[in-house]
């Protein structure tokens, strides 16, 4: 009797068992659907209404426009020093890397058979004097002959000629020392320009000749430097439009930065825009001047005498030379989708108004808008996550940040909008 009564008891327990479990579970479950169905409203107006944010009224501030590229540092003049006569290297002059002045002598050739080549013109033009002089004593002998009826006609012929032919020689003995005497000259070879040398290919005791494929050294003017940097046809009918109410390039400044992220103390200006888009990239090419002072703490002959060096890569900034007026917002104040960018204006009754915008440049933290807004509309510039569009808004003031005068973080028209 006592096996039947054993599984009665267990289903019993799990009964029990069960009934507890739901008394515990139902009020929690109705507890979290109350949760669930609240949260909605608690995002859209918070637990105080309207989400609180804070706005700034849209004025016109003075913007430096600014424009980057990367561009290339050149040489305003660059000489390669070669041999204009063939002969022994006998000396050099100067520390390779150096900065040399005009004038300074460079390199010397062995200049003994120069010399000796200049005394044997020389004596020609003795000799030539000399047979010039005989010639002439001639002709005036058969001039006096032919006047008392002695001499021929023919004798006195041949003594004009030989005087004539005496004066040729004696003018062609004169120019040989004339370049007997530039071949001497050429044996010291001096800088034509102040500037920087390079290495030198040769050294002494070895043969210099204009044949020579490479130079013997290079000299790099310092100061001032060109940079040179090519710009997309469409920025360039950009950067023509923005200017050329305000003085076309001379209204531009143009700055560099080094690769290590320092700015170039000295400001340049464009000194030449090509005649010619390149047809294979479609860009223009610019060239600017900029000085290139040397350094106060640097020596002569020091490597980093002078920032700009030919051949580097540069960033080229061009800035405005006088601000513009321009609307800028805090770079938090504008959002994009796939519809572009845009901004909250607040409207009638404290609600929110999505309004399109368009951009121009990204200055500091704040950020030009081109179209969109106009100076006296209050634009919501904090909590712009919490809006809605047409909600209403708790809206409280809030200070603009300042432009700063000198931008440091440029970029171009149209960007999207920096994060």
């Amino acid at each position: 009797m006592t096996g039947p009564a054993l599984p009665s008891a267990v289903a019993a327990r799990h009964k029990r068992l069960l009934g507890r479990i739901s008394s515990l579970m139902v009020p929690r479950l109705f507890l979290c659907l109350l949760l669930l169905t609240a949260l909605p409203a608690r995002a859209q107006f918070g637990p105080q209404g309207p989400p609180a944010v804070g706005t700034l009224i849209a004025a016109m501030a003075p913007v430096t426009e600014v424009s980057e590229f990367t561009g290339r540092i050149e040489a305003v003049q660059r000489v390669d020093i070669r041999a204009r006569v063939t002969g022994y290297l006998q000396e050099r002059r100067f520390v390779e890397g150096q900065e040399v002045k005009a004038g300074d002598v460079l390199f010397r050739l062995e200049q003994e058979p120069f010399e000796a080549a200049l005394d044997q013109a020389r004596a020609s033009v003795a000799s030539a004097q000399a047979t010039l002089e005989n010639a002439r004593v001639a002709l005036s002998r058969a001039r006096e002959l032919q006047q008392n009826g002695v001499g021929t006609r023919v004798a006195l012929d041949d003594a004009h000629a030989r005087e004539r032919v005496g004066q040729a020689t004696l003018l062609a003995a004169r120019a040989q020392v004339r370049a007997a005497d530039i071949s001497l000259a050429y044996t010291t070879m001096a800088a034509p320009i102040a500037g920087r040398i390079g290495r030198a290919t040769l050294t002494p005791g070895n043969v210099a000749s204009p044949t020579l494929l490479e130079p013997l050294a290079t000299i790099i003017s310092q100061d001032p430097m060109r940079v040179a940097f090519s710009v997309s046809a469409r920025q360039a009918l950009e950067l023509r439009d923005r200017y050329q109410d305000r003085g076309g390039l001379a209204a531009v400044v143009v700055r560099v930065t080094l690769a290590d992220g320092r700015r170039h103390t000295e400001q340049g200006k464009v000194e030449f825009v090509d005649t010619q888009v390149d047809r294979s990239t479609d860009t223009l090419l610019l060239r600017a001047l900029i000085p290139n002072p040397a350094r106060g703490a640097a020596r002569a002959g020091d490597l980093g005498q002078r920032e700009l060096v030919d051949g580097q890569f540069v960033t080229i900034t061009l800035e405005g030379a006088a601000p513009v007026q321009a609307i800028t917002l805090p770079r938090a104040a504008v959002l994009q989708d796939q519809g572009g960018f845009f901004v909250f204006v607040l409207g009638e009754g404290n609600r929110a108004e999505r309004r399109p915008v368009v951009l121009g440049r990204a200055i500091a933290d704040q950020v030009v808008v081109e179209r969109g807004v106009k100076p006296g509309e209050t634009v919501i510039a904090e909590g712009v996550q919490r809006v809605r569009p047409g909600a209403p808004v708790n809206a409280t003031p809030v200070n603009a940040t300042p432009v700063s005068p000198n931008p440091v973080t440029p970029a171009p028209a149209g960007a999207a909008r920096p994060g």
